[in-house]
């Protein structure tokens, strides 16, 4: 056994013992374990030229004390990292909900499984959301103290979904909401009764306008309006007598009237905009029948349809249900509902948005014909001010100044219902998110699920099927 020192570069490593009964190659290891250069690397000087690796010791003439000169590079030292993995339930609850891709479910109270899905439904629409963030904590002077509680209570809601990916208990919300709708709180051998969704939906965004609209909140009192408000002009006539007149209404949904001639949503919107009713005719000087037809004259960001499948069976003197497969589309175009005044504002928007899709599809835009007449007319519509772009109201920011709808709308959320009776069953949100990835909400327990899955929820049977789908606006910036 001898002891030399190797110097490599600055650094001298004293006392290295050599193993003369073992070849030169151990040694060079010995060497990779001290400086980090690997054997096959290392260039040693010894009498005769370069230490090999199958060299005979002996005949090295390697003396006791010797000082040996190393060249070569070391391989770089695979630094220990300064943190070990992180697992999912190691990170902040905000960004366990980014990796996960959805927001957190909302645990069931006993039959709030309808309060749930409209919370998961609405939850979804960013404006919304925006516009409850700066809602103040104080009450305002022109508001009652149950619909203030209300909307700041869906504003700590929506803020707790946000910031967690673990189930939420809707304790407060719950709480204003059957202190402001006394009918959400119905017994039934001392347990809460199943309600009916759309018109806790219905109830919710009464509220909210009201609370959203008030002066001494909002420069822009129909924030609510802006977002889900249809506007509708009708004509109503009565054949006996020739009477007409004209009304304009404003309402959150439209209806989807179910018969046996209605297997699309188209066709059931249709017949949801003309409907019959009895009222005194001052002509005829007794009841008449009339009719009433409806066109849409405003459109919202985001239009909302309900699927009127529940109704009251004398007979039984109950809620039946009707369980009728009618089936929507991921796409919808509402034009063919559309006044004439709203259609001629559409005309223009439509056509770009047709243009930008021809784009896409490798096809040359249209051209357009300078100076002619009925471009110039579609100019004119596209410059009035924005409350006379089609949308129900004046817009909620600035980037909406600049959109403008074309009564086309993309299906962002359902709310289905399970079940055959009208006072059980089971309620559940189907929710796109931003990512473009449909998450199903079924109260503390949201599951992905594929697009192509959603239009199935069509009724026909026992399974889940749609009663309110709620849609988002394409607009098209001019």
């Amino acid at each position: 056994m001898l002891t030399v020192s190797v110097k490599w570069q600055k650094e001298l490593f004293p006392k290295v013992e050599i193993d003369t009964s073992q070849p030169p190659y151990v040694f060079k290891c010995q060497l990779h374990g001290l400086t980090g250069v690997p054997p096959e690397r290392q260039k040693i000087m010894v009498k005769g030229g370069l230490l090999k690796d199958d060299a005979n010791w002996a005949t090295l003439g390697v003396k006791e004390g010797q000082k040996l000169m190393m060249m070569g590079t070391a391989d770089e030292i695979v630094k220990t990292p300064e943190k070990g993995p992180v697992f999912m339930e190691d990170l902040p609850e905000e960004e366990q909900m980014v990796a996960v891709g959805h927001t957190a479910g909302l645990f069931n109270l006993g039959n709030t499984c309808y309060m749930n899905s409209t919370v998961q439904c609405l939850h979804s629409v960013p404006e919304l959301k925006s516009a409850l963030v700066s809602y103040p904590s104080q009450k305002s002077s022109d508001l009652d103290h149950t619909s203030h509680m209300l909307t700041a209570a869906t504003r700590e809601l929506f803020n707790e979904l946000d910031k967690s990916v673990k189930p939420v208990a809707p304790m407060q919300f719950w709480m204003v909401l059957r202190k402001k709708y006394p009918q959400f709180g119905q017994l039934h051998n001392g347990l809460y009764m199943q309600q009916d969704a759309e018109e806790c939906w219905t109830q919710l965004l009464y509220t909210l306008s009201q609370s959203l609209g008030s002066p001494s909140f909002s420069e822009n009192p129909d924030t609510i309006k802006a977002l889900f408000g249809i506007e509708l002009v009708s004509r109503v006539h009565c054949q006996e007598s020739s009477e007409e007149s004209s009304e304009t209404e404003s309402v959150y949904s439209l209806k989807c009237h179910i018969s046996q001639e209605v297997n699309h949503l188209h066709e059931g919107l249709k017949h949801g905009l003309k409907s019959e009713l009895e009222k005194a005719s001052p002509c005829l000087g007794r009841s008449a029948i009339y009719l009433k037809e409806s066109r849409i004259n405003a459109l919202p960001r985001y239009l909302t349809v309900q699927f009127v499948r529940f109704f009251w069976k004398r007979e039984s003197n109950q809620k039946a249900k009707i369980l009728r497969k009618v089936d929507y589309p991921l796409q919808l175009d509402v034009y063919d509902f559309c006044s004439d005044d709203l259609c001629k504002k559409l005309e223009a928007p439509r056509q770009i948005l047709r243009d930008e899709e021809g784009k896409k599809a490798g096809l040359k835009a249209k051209e357009k014909t300078s100076g002619s007449k009925d471009n110039d007319v579609k100019m004119t519509d596209v410059e009035r001010p924005s409350n006379e772009s089609g949308e129900s109201s004046k817009p909620t920011s600035k980037e909406d100044k600049k959109s403008h709808l074309t009564g086309i709308y993309d299906l962002v959320a359902v709310l289905t219902h399970k079940g055959r009776s009208a006072d059980s069953g089971h309620y559940v949100a189907w929710v796109k998110q931003e990512s473009g990835k449909w998450i199903e909400f079924d109260d503390d327990n949201p599951v992905p699920q594929r697009e192509e899955d959603i239009t199935k929820l069509s009724g026909g049977g026992d399974w889940h099927m749609a009663y309110i789908c709620m849609y988002k606006a394409r607009t098209v910036p001019m």
